[in-house]
């Protein structure tokens, strides 16, 4: 870890517990500071809190109490998923407080570079993916962000010899200051997160955030199909890496001949890669053009590509019962992630979707229904996605109260050969914590079925 005096003797308040907010305290104790750690939550419900009281911290909770920015605060380190509409954030804006996320923090002390991936879809899997293929590759790699340990954690341990591989949201992006990845990848971008962000371009320009700090020493990679993607990556000072699985590009990654290329260099032929989906040649092209960039050679990156199946939760293969094939997305929290799980099937679909209702209408589903012949549905959306299954001439559509229901009348209706699948196109909070336990109701509900 970096030896850094900017936090000592200094009041940074931080905003926001859960595991990032925890870990940034501590790292802000040890670097001397003096903390002062504010949630909504109560301290007698608030276990982490109560922990960081007992390390001799100040600790304010059950509100954000606006009098905390009169105890001469330095910085404030939030927690990524509150909102900067939140009355202290403002306040502590027109203050001219600097606010940031842990990621800034992880940056500043690591004495390894940073690899940072974000985009609307595919960031985990894209994540993953870079993090095996640097592994096979003797990269010494280690993963943080919002998959793996909290990036600031992490960067305490790691030397000079490792590289740090990092999912970033637009959340954490919105909070750098110096954050500056050797190499920054920007998968896609469609509207999401409005209710954070006010409109898609907000959104956007928190995405493009991965590329502010980057020289010409580093490397931007891009998503040559997505227009929106081509035109952020106009602000970026670092070489330009491209990918495409529609365009020939020469001086980056592309799909040619059923082969995967990067610069001219074929490394693999598709049908030798097992992860479904053509979806996820975006994503594997991304991580093949940082692999390569870091010099992994292509037996490594081979290697992965032919074991590599999945994360849990983005359509994951759960099993076969009955010459059914069950798949679980319950990482499809929007409507262009089941876009995609449905494009990587050509037989029949039976579809589980619902969920979180943000507002949105489903009509975008309907081009994607040709091969769906029923769908099962619950949650806050049903009727919504009611409504675009009957425009779309469906035939079979029933609505349930659960997910657990929803399996049971799935395999019912099906036949040999069918596909269920599980990607709800909502987040998952009207009916559970999080898209994780929605998916471990669908694989424990699918193994009572035998």
């Amino acid at each position: 870890m970096k030896t850094i005096t900017d936090y000592q003797n200094k009041n940074i308040l931080v905003l926001g517990m859960a595991k990032s907010g925890y870990a940034a305290a501590v790292l802000l104790k040890k670097l001397g500071a003096n903390v002062i750690v504010n949630d909504s939550k109560p301290l007698a419900e608030n276990p982490l809190a109560t922990e960081l009281q007992g390390q001799g911290m100040e600790v304010v909770c059950g509100g954000h109490p606006l009098e905390l920015l009169e105890k001469n605060i330095s910085l404030v380190v939030k927690n990524p998923g509150i909102p900067y509409s939140n009355p202290l954030l403002v306040a502590a804006k027109e203050k001219n407080i600097p606010i940031v996320t842990e990621v800034e923090l992880a940056y500043r002390i690591s004495e390894a570079p940073f690899i940072g991936i974000t985009g609307s879809n595919g960031k985990t899997t894209t994540t993953t993916l870079t993090f095996e293929m640097l592994k096979e590759g003797e990269k010494h790699p280690v993963i943080a962000g919002n998959i793996g340990t909290v990036a600031c954690e992490v960067a305490q341990d790691v030397t000079e010899q490792q590289v740090v591989v990092t999912e970033l949201s637009s959340f954490q992006l919105m909070g750098i200051e110096t954050f500056q990845p050797k190499i920054a990848v920007l998968l896609n971008l469609f509207e999401a997160h409005l209710d954070y962000h006010g409109t898609k371009k907000e959104y956007g320009l928190a995405k493009a955030n991965i590329f502010r700090n980057q020289t010409e020493n580093d490397y931007s990679i891009i998503n040559a199909d997505d227009e929106d993607v081509m035109m952020l990556i106009e602000q970026s000072k670092g070489q330009k890496v491209y990918f495409s699985t529609t365009k020939m590009i020469e001086d980056g990654a592309c799909v040619k001949d059923g082969a995967l290329y990067f610069k001219g260099e074929k490394v693999i032929d598709i049908q030798d890669i097992v992860l479904p989906g053509k979806h996820n040649l975006e994503n594997i092209l991304a991580a093949m053009s940082i692999a390569k960039l870091m010099g992994v050679a292509n037996e490594a990156i081979i290697a992965v590509l032919k074991r590599f199946t999945g994360v849990k939760h983005r359509l994951e293969y759960v099993t076969t019962i009955g010459n059914r094939k069950f798949y679980n997305d319950s990482k499809a929290t929007n409507m262009l992630a089941t876009e995609k799980a449905l494009s990587a099937f050509t037989q029949p679909v039976i579809l589980l979707a619902g969920g979180l209702d943000r507002g949105n209408e489903f009509d975008d589903l309907i081009p994607y229904f040709g091969h769906v012949k029923a769908l099962l549905t619950f949650g806050q959306t049903a009727p919504k996605l009611v409504k675009a299954a009957e425009k779309a001439g469906m035939k079979v559509i029933k609505r349930v109260d659960n997910v657990e229901q929803a399996v049971q009348e799935a395999y019912a209706l099906s036949e040999e050969g069918d596909v269920i699948l599980l990607s709800p196109a909502c987040a998952s909070w009207d009916q559970f914590k999080t898209f994780e336990e929605r998916g471990d109701m669908f694989i424990q509900a699918v193994h009572k079925l035998v």
